[in-house]
């Protein structure tokens, strides 16, 4: 998302929220998240578009339009201040606690003076919220719940946005003389769903300029060090990060070092050490004459250890080095691999943009084939009706072949509390794919929520199990169920489980990927796209599954449309 975008759509989200806190109009509040939502999911930068052009925006009228001018001049708007100004700094702090809403929020400042997560801890292990109304001890479970996906979220930057500020980072420095090779290393290069900080690592026989470069960056707020061989910054949104810039016969030495992980590293240094050799970031070393016997590529230095290069994503020392030595290590799935997506939305409900537009962009990004899979009547604020769903797939049809790509008409059902679902099987039939996902009660307990999931994969008539946890990454915790039930149930059903490539969701993530993996069940990378741009987030999905060392015959939509047909119809 470019950056204007990403400000200006996080200034009317906040602008929705304190709307609500005040009382204000419910309508006005929930025009400005639409206006959020379809500005983050906007394709163009705002910051290029006339007003014409942002009054074209979905949910976009002519007063948000002038706002949003507003707030690309001046980095706010009057509006949101005067409404910040209504609102103690306390109640906002406790709104950042996923089940804590506004109106609770408001209440536990004005009635205990609670305004601040630790003082909200305190009050809940005291006991005190529970003579309030609405208040009581599942309440306080889920609060607590929420303190602790919060803390745990604290410092840590998701998958997307850290690849966002990584990309800007790497493409300003690569464009300097003297660059050889710059990329980003750590936690972000491994892929792991959500990083402390940035490592940038640039490949030059001079560092001053770089080091230079990257405390200029305009969205650079403080530097942290500067020096000769590492700099750190820290950007206005708070994420830290770190340059180093070694010689460029140490690139790949300086590259595994600075990829990790730290336990990785730690194995092949002792492997290092046992055959009489030392590994820094400059180099592979002999310990007795100090001879660099390797440092130049990564591959190189593996080998010399005795050693294949190892993949980033399964460097976590969960049985890579044994699978390396044994010639066991998997040819790991690539974005290159996904033929398809089988999770997509419109506008027809909850999406951006209408069918043409995403069709159009699916097939610009090179698929064969593309699922719309809209919601379906459960969810009752989306409007989806027989009619609406009929009318969709006829005009599928007409798009069929849209430059090659085959396009299949889909649902996305809602998992009821018992594990039902939304349509009946005759009108079920009638879709190529359907996916199944959970959207509410989330609070069951653990056989509850086992058997619900259970159920939904026993319907002959649901392929896919969408986001399978239901986890959304620092808002909200997965489902607690029974997830190697689940799993087993999937393998026996055929019921494909959905790796959800959306960075706050990436779900399943990759832990619970290896588990099911060991159950033999297969899955599908999808996006769950909502917008045109939620197309590139399929790398993100990519990287979960290589995390989860899956290679592309696990992942269904990597493979040719017939056999994907023949599966699906198999259930």
């Amino acid at each position: 998302m470019a950056r204007p975008n990403k400000d200006v759509a996080a200034l009317l989200q906040e602008y929705a929220e304190l709307v609500r806190i005040t009382g204000g109009d419910a309508f006005k509040a929930r025009a400005y998240e639409k206006a959020a939502r379809s500005v983050s999911g906007h394709p163009a930068d705002l910051s290029t578009l006339d007003a014409t052009a942002l009054r074209e925006i979905p949910n976009v009228g002519r007063s948000i339009a002038d706002k949003i001018e507003t707030c690309l001049a001046t980095g706010t708007m009057p509006e949101l201040e005067k409404a910040r100004g209504q609102i103690p700094d306390g109640v906002r702090r406790l709104m950042s606690v996923p089940a804590l809403g506004p109106k609770k929020a408001l209440t536990l400042y004005e009635t205990l003076g609670v305004s601040s997560v630790p003082e909200l801890r305190e009050a809940i292990e005291a006991g005190r919220l529970r003579d309030l109304k609405g208040f009581g001890v599942r309440t306080e479970q889920n609060i607590l719940h929420g303190i602790d996906i919060l803390q745990a979220a604290t410092g840590r930057i998701g998958l997307g946005e850290a690849t966002d500020t990584a990309e800007a980072v790497v493409e300003e420095l690569s464009a300097l003389p003297g660059c050889a090779r710059c990329t980003w290393a750590g936690s972000l290069r491994r892929m792991r769903e959500s990083v402390g900080d940035i490592d940038v690592l640039v490949a030059s026989r001079r560092s001053a300029p770089f080091m230079d470069a990257l405390t200029g960056l305009p969205y650079v707020a403080d530097v942290i060090a500067h020096g000769t061989t590492k700099t750190s910054v820290r950007t206005v949104d708070g994420v830290q990060i770190d340059l180093r810039v070694v010689p460029p016969g140490s690139w790949g030495a300086a590259l595994i070092y600075f990829t990790g992980s730290r336990a990785h590293n730690i194995r092949i240094r002792d492997r290092a050490h046992r055959r009489g050799l030392k590994l820094s970031e400059y180099g592979l070393f002999r310990t007795g004459s100090g001879r660099r016997t390797a440092a130049r590529t990564e591959e190189e230095v593996y080998a010399r250890l005795d050693l294949p290069w190892i993949p980033p994503p399964l460097r976590e020392d969960r049985g890579e080095i044994e699978a390396a030595l044994a010639g066991e290590l998997p040819a790991l799935v690539t974005s290159a691999d996904l033929r398809g997506d089988l999770h997509t939305h419109t506008d027809l409900t909850d999406g951006l943009a209408p069918l043409e537009d995403m069709v159009d962009a699916a097939a610009r990004v090179g698929l064969e084939y593309y699922a719309v899979t809209d919601h379906a009547p459960d969810l009752v604020m989306q409007g989806m009706t027989d009619e609406k769903a009929l009318a969709q797939r006829d005009r599928l049809r007409e798009l069929d072949g849209h430059r090659g790509m085959r396009l299949l008409h889909g649902t996305e059902l809602n998992i009821g509390p018992d594990g039902g679902v939304d349509w009946p099987p005759d009108f079920l039939r009638g879709f190529d794919v359907c996916v199944a996902s959970v959207h509410s009660h989330f609070q069951q307990g653990p056989e509850a929520a086992t058997r619900r999931l259970v159920t939904a994969c026993e319907n002959p008539h649901i392929h896919i199990l969408g986001h399978p946890t239901t986890r959304i990454l620092g808002k909200r915790g997965p489902l607690d169920a029974d997830l190697d039930a689940v799993f087993a149930a999937c393998a026996r059903t055929g019921t494909i489980l959905e790796i959800n490539a959306h960075p706050h969701r990436l779900d399943l993530g990759d832990e619970n990927i290896l588990r099911a993996r060991r159950h033999g069940v297969k899955f599908a990378v999808d996006t769950d796209a909502h917008s045109v741009p939620d197309l590139d987030n399929r790398r993100f999905g990519v990287g979960t599954a290589q995390r989860g060392w899956l290679t592309a015959d696990d992942i269904v939509n990597t493979w040719p449309l017939a056999r994907l047909l023949r599966h699906l119809h198999s259930r």
